[in-house]
């Protein structure tokens, strides 16, 4: 063995390598947190399950799953994205962990990227679990995969906004009171398991504004009925992911 075999090298990692741990780390800390497994995944799939196979919410014509589905996938990106990030995010800011990772050689945008990527690693796992319970419940999706993908990731970024910025502006435990009473306004108001139709008019188009709305009603569109990407829909969810990642970006507050 030669000398220096072992010697030093100072300096941190490239910063990619940093990003792939930062994501691997959070993505395994969201996957052991029960609390979150369970927004994330059991709340999704008992909802799907049960309103599919029992007559509770009048869904219209065609099978209830088919309308079910789609909603249910918006519910899985809305849990992740927004409530889950918020809470964790939260409470690292609380307890200094936001800020001894940006005092790290990681840069505090290649922790966001982090972030973001476990993130969006968590929702290719709940889509693919809850498409094959939708599948085993007689789901038939329809569509292109490309105007999908667009719509997740566009929902994706809105709800990501939206959670750090309640994350980084807010107390940690008003921000884990907050995230879950959205979540339930949300799930009950949002269109994902009653058609908002069933609301009144005026009620209606307020709601169709909120972003699970139009990414319940953009991925139903696509899924449900074969529509190419429905340019309404991905108007409102850009418009949320401008708005949220923006003021996400100027309110922040790293402790």
């Amino acid at each position: 063995m030669s000398a220096g075999t072992f010697t030093p090298r100072p300096g941190a990692a490239p910063v990619s390598r940093m990003i792939r741990a930062q994501t691997a780390l959070e993505t395994r800390m969201l996957l052991r947190n029960g609390e979150q497994l369970l927004l994330t995944v059991i709340i999704p799939a008992l909802l799907l399950t049960l309103f599919s196979v029992v007559d509770i919410v009048d869904t219209g014509a065609g099978k209830s799953v088919d309308f079910l589905a789609p909603g249910v996938l918006a519910l899985a990106v809305m849990s992740t994205a927004f409530t889950g990030q918020a809470i964790a995010t939260g409470f690292d800011r609380r307890y200094g962990v936001l800020k001894r990772l940006g005092a790290s050689p990681l840069p505090r945008w290649g922790l966001m990227a982090a972030k973001t990527l476990s993130v969006l690693v968590t929702e290719v796992l709940q889509v693919a679990l809850l498409s094959l319970i939708a599948l085993a419940l007689g789901w038939s999706p329809h569509g292109n995969p490309l105007s999908v993908a667009a719509l997740l990731l566009l929902g994706t970024a809105a709800f990501s906004g939206l959670g750090l910025l309640m994350a980084g502006t807010l107390k940690a435990e008003v921000t884990l009171a907050a995230a879950n009473l959205v979540f339930l306004l949300l799930l009950v108001g949002g269109g994902v398991i009653v058609p908002l139709e069933k609301f009144p008019g005026a009620v209606r188009d307020a709601l169709s504004l909120l972003p699970v709305s139009a990414l319940s009603d953009g991925l139903r569109e696509v899924l449900q009925h074969g529509a190419a990407l429905p340019w309404g829909d991905v108007a409102v969810l850009a418009g949320w992911a401008v708005l949220g990642l923006g003021a996400a970006a100027k309110w922040f507050r790293w402790e």
